[in-house]
């Protein structure tokens, strides 16, 4: 702890919360979080990637769910009353 009972954010590992004193390097990441070894520091940038994949993921799905569509538009254009669609052959 530091003085007058304060913890300053360099006195333990921000994963494990294992203590930083003496001479051992810390191991910083995104400038101001520290961790005692390079194992807890990859297992927090490893848990950051996964939550931005899944924010991303979650805010991607509320733009395209809340997008309008019609039916004509995902199955393509109308011609005689049938669909045509992309990749299709019609034979006359």
């Amino acid at each position: 702890m530091g003085r007058g009972g304060h913890t300053h954010f360099l006195d333990a590992c921000f994963l494990c919360r294992k203590r930083l004193a003496g001479n051992r390097d810390i191991f910083m990441y995104r400038g101001d979080t520290p961790f005692c070894s390079e194992e807890c520091r990859r297992e927090q940038m490893e848990a950051d990637a996964a939550a931005e994949r899944t924010e991303k993921a979650r805010r991607a799905g509320k733009l395209t769910r809340g997008a309008p569509s019609s039916r004509r538009e995902v199955e393509g254009p109308q011609e005689r009353g049938n669909s045509v669609r992309a990749g299709s052959i019609l034979a006359l």
